[in-house]
């Protein structure tokens, strides 16, 4: 049996795993033995939809991912450049070879399942030859597959299918070589936009599409969500979404305040949204959508035959050369939430969108700081169910935490020039007048915003019965 020795074990290297041991590199001088079930980085981006792109800026999640170019053409005209699923792919390679192994602090081992502590030692087996490798761990191991995400390709349909439906993955659909005789999406989220969009983009009729959305979502609009030279816009969105917090009566109230100033709208505008994931649209692509208007809520499908679609609330028909696409893989994945930092682990884990940026703000803490009470104080788990009302919760301790790094100078000083934070060089825009307005509105609403979010918070919370 091989034996290592290291400081961090880190389990898992995809967007989450990549950036925190990218970060803890730059910030000290650990050494990092990384363990991924597959033969490359990246994670479930190895198994995406071929037509995957990011819906916000690649500049905020990776950072040499990307050129930092507007687009000019097509429907992100005008916004940040949105890295397709084989960039992503080359950019986590890039960094591998280009940067972790280069620095002589990590060790990376593919193809190899990460079985546990045994004796207060760790093991991992390669999947190839089985052999087993001990680990000494010096600091932490750090689990960077708590939340990882689900997605079609690998994840098995919530609901029963008959032997003769015609089911296929985002993935398979590209490689579909019979016409079909219409599609059912299935599926509320990105995953289903992004469906639903290439169908359209591939010359499919909109009213040959059906789109089985059991509950309809919340959306951000892409023109806020932007970042380097469009940081202005950004800026803007945070001070209206802080005054909403502030100033909202009730829960509906606050979702109120929020479509009336943009900060989040319907994904159609005739029907009450009850969830949020963070899907981040364009005008052209949501009014591209909204051309689909076959769409069914009777809840979730329940099973797909020959010949009906049997759903929570009812049944539509179906024929067998019909093709339905299973869009209902969860996406981010929402386990309890725990402390990031335990006495010997690190269980990395949304703090604010997007998860890269987690990691790395964990990794850099971990590196800059001794005491776990106060890493955990900075560091507070923000997990996203998925119902529209999880939005309070998450919104308050977002502002928790950034009222927290504010009152840390490194911390400051590090989210400005951290390039996959979202207000990455603000500092250069600090005399523009839309900045200035939203930083004085901000200032004026945070303390408001927080306590009112409290007593939001506490409606939304069910008595206990």
């Amino acid at each position: 049996m091989r034996t290592l020795e290291t400081d961090y074990l880190v389990v898992g290297a995809g967007a989450s795993g990549m950036a925190f041991t990218d970060t803890l590199i730059d910030e000290s001088d650990a050494d990092v033995v990384m363990v991924d079930r597959r033969t490359n980085p990246g994670g479930h981006w190895n198994d995406a939809y071929p037509f995957v792109r990011l819906h916000q800026p690649s500049a905020v999640y990776g950072k040499r991912l990307g050129n930092d170019e507007i687009d000019e053409v097509g429907p992100n005209a005008g916004f940040y450049e949105r890295a397709t699923g084989a960039e992503i792919r080359g950019y986590y390679r890039r960094v591998l070879d280009e940067e972790l192994l280069a620095s002589g602090q990590v060790r990376f081992f593919g193809m190899s399942n990460y079985i546990g502590p045994d004796g207060g030692r760790h093991r991992f087996e390669s999947r190839l030859t089985g052999e087993t490798t001990e680990v000494q761990v010096r600091r932490r191991v750090v689990d960077a597959t708590y939340v990882e995400s689900s997605i079609p390709a690998t994840h098995t349909p919530p609901f029963d299918v008959d032997a003769d439906v015609r089911l296929v993955t985002p993935n398979e659909l590209v490689d579909l070589t019979d016409p079909a005789d219409g599609f059912t999406v299935i599926g509320a989220g990105k995953t289903a936009m992004d469906t639903c969009g290439w169908l359209l983009d591939h010359g499919v009729p909109p009213a040959e599409i059906r789109w089985i959305r059991p509950r309809d979502p919340w959306i951000h609009q892409r023109r806020h969500m932007q970042t380097l030279e469009l940081v202005p816009s950004l800026m803007e969105w945070i001070s209206l979404w802080m005054e909403a917090a502030a100033n909202a009566e009730d829960v509906p109230d606050f979702f109120r305040r929020l479509e009336a100033s943009g900060v989040a709208v319907p994904l159609d505008p005739e029907i009450e949204p009850e969830t949020w994931r963070g899907a981040i649209l364009s005008k052209d692509e949501r009014d591209d959508l909204h051309r689909i208007r076959n769409v069914i809520r009777k809840g979730h499908v329940q099973r797909l035959s020959s010949d009906r679609i049997v759903l929570d609330d009812g049944t539509v028909p179906t024929d067998p050369q019909h093709v339905h696409v299973d869009c209902t893989a969860h996406g981010l994945k929402t386990p309890p939430a725990r402390p990031v930092f335990g006495p010997d682990r690190i269980t990395l884990q949304y703090i604010i969108f997007p998860i890269p940026f987690s990691a790395a703000i964990t990794a850099y803490v971990e590196a800059t700081r001794d005491d776990d009470a106060e890493k955990n104080r900075l560091c507070p788990p923000n997990p996203v169910t998925g119902d529209a009302e999880n939005f309070i919760r998450y919104t308050l301790i977002s502002l928790r935490s950034r009222a927290a790094w504010r009152e840390e100078p490194d911390m400051e000083e590090c989210l400005q020039h951290c390039r996959i934070g979202f207000v990455q060089g603000i500092g250069d825009h600090l005399d523009d007048p839309r900045v200035q307005d939203a930083l004085e509105r901000i200032e004026e609403h945070r303390e408001p915003a927080i306590a009112n979010l409290e007593r939001l918070r506490e409606l939304a919370t069910p008595s206990p019965s």
